[in-house]
């Protein structure tokens, strides 16, 4: 019995036919020609094996983890009785001062990061600031207390020391190695619940503009950073400390913000050399050169415009006044009231360099002698 050949099952015969002679002359041609059909060349597959990363990073996290410390900050708080105004007294009768004044302990949980075997340990200001008692829970289980070294609040940084024995240290990145795009993790103690990584990119590098310190200099990462991360380590994909985590912004998501490795590292330096960070100072105040009424920049070259000088101090004696434009100090470039202030900060205090710049349209030139600048009030 013949079976009626329908259009549908008549496509279907032709298209198999198609299969079959492919699969037939896939099969000669890698009998005849093997080297040729199993290279894929310099094509996508080829790029796009070159450009990937490891499929883990546990390698990197097992470098740096060791390293990373749980920070508990105690402070104590004394909270003032609730004392009830005169002339509402008829509605809480009998409570004219609610009990005496009355302390307790505040905790502020933070990461930290190890940065040799002597104990120190990096981390960030506003995780210690005002601490009566401060306990550090390494990755191995040990819990010790710790003192603060030094401060510098004019980053947001500080440094302690622990003791022990055996205690694992970060490796520092190489300055200036990171890029935009570089794949970061972010290690520390999120709300309290123990060592925890996240993964990233860094999205930006000298974030100047953001306004949250003295000195703006900041990674940007979208690696999740938590309340209690702050302090902890941005390691690269080595496990090198990149970065000290310390802030997020609240109403973006993936948007938070680490101080460079290196610029904590000087930090680092100068605390345990002389207890305090030194920086040079020229006794002004200063901005962006600013943009015209409908938004477009001004005619004037980039720098930064003076708008306060300060009595008796050297901008003053040198004869600086507000509205002068700072093109260079000792010939290096101002692009912006942040690079001047990056330049001013690693002077010497003592010695005296010279400024150029403009006055209402015209070029002068003044030799200042530069002071430290004082330090940043709690």
């Amino acid at each position: 019995m013949r079976l009626p050949v329908t259009p549908t099952l008549r496509n279907l015969l032709f298209f198999l036919q198609f299969v079959v002679a492919g699969l037939a002359a896939a099969f000669v041609l890698t009998q005849l020609f093997p080297g040729r059909v199993n290279d894929a060349g310099p094509g996508v597959g080829a790029a796009l094996q070159g450009g990937q990363g490891p499929a883990s990073y546990a390698a990197a996290v097992r470098a740096a983890g060791p390293a990373v410390v749980n920070i508990y900050a105690n402070s104590i708080v004394t909270e003032r009785p609730l004392v009830v105004p005169e002339n509402m007294r008829h509605l809480f009768p009998g409570a004219f001062g609610l009990g005496a004044p009355r302390q307790r302990i505040n905790q502020s949980l933070g990461s930290g990061v190890i940065v040799d075997a002597d104990g120190h340990i990096l981390t960030t200001h506003h995780v210690v600031a005002e601490a009566s008692d401060i306990q550090v829970a390494l990755s191995d289980g040990r819990v010790t207390r710790a003192r603060v070294v030094g401060v510098d609040r004019d980053t947001d940084l500080a440094v302690l020391r622990i003791e022990g024995s055996q205690l694992p240290a970060a490796r520092f990145a190489a300055d200036d190695a990171l890029q935009v795009g570089d794949v970061v993790l972010a290690i520390g103690n999120p709300f309290g619940i123990g060592q925890r990584v996240t993964m990233g990119i860094v999205s930006a590098t000298g974030n100047t503009r953001l306004n949250l310190l003295t000195y703006d200099d900041f990674i940007q990462t979208d690696a999740a950073i938590n309340d209690g991360n702050s302090g902890g380590a941005l390691v690269n994909a080595d496990g090198e400390l990149v970065g000290i985590n310390t802030a997020v912004f609240r109403f973006g998501e993936g948007i938070g913000f680490a101080i460079p490795a290196g610029a904590a590292r000087r930090v680092l330096e100068q605390i345990l050399a002389q207890g305090h960070v030194t920086r040079g100072w020229l006794g002004l105040d200063y901005r962006d050169v600013p943009v015209n009424g409908d938004g477009a920049q001004s005619d004037a070259p980039r720098g930064a415009q003076v708008t306060a000088v300060y009595r008796e101090l050297p901008g003053a004696r040198a004869g600086l006044q507000p509205g002068d434009l700072l093109l260079a100090i000792d010939g290096q470039a101002v692009g912006g009231g942040n690079e001047l202030r990056q330049l001013e900060a690693a002077l010497a205090p003592g010695q005296t360099v010279l400024v150029e710049g403009r006055r209402a349209g015209l070029p002068f030139q003044a030799r200042v002698e530069v002071v430290q600048r004082p330090m940043r009030a709690p």
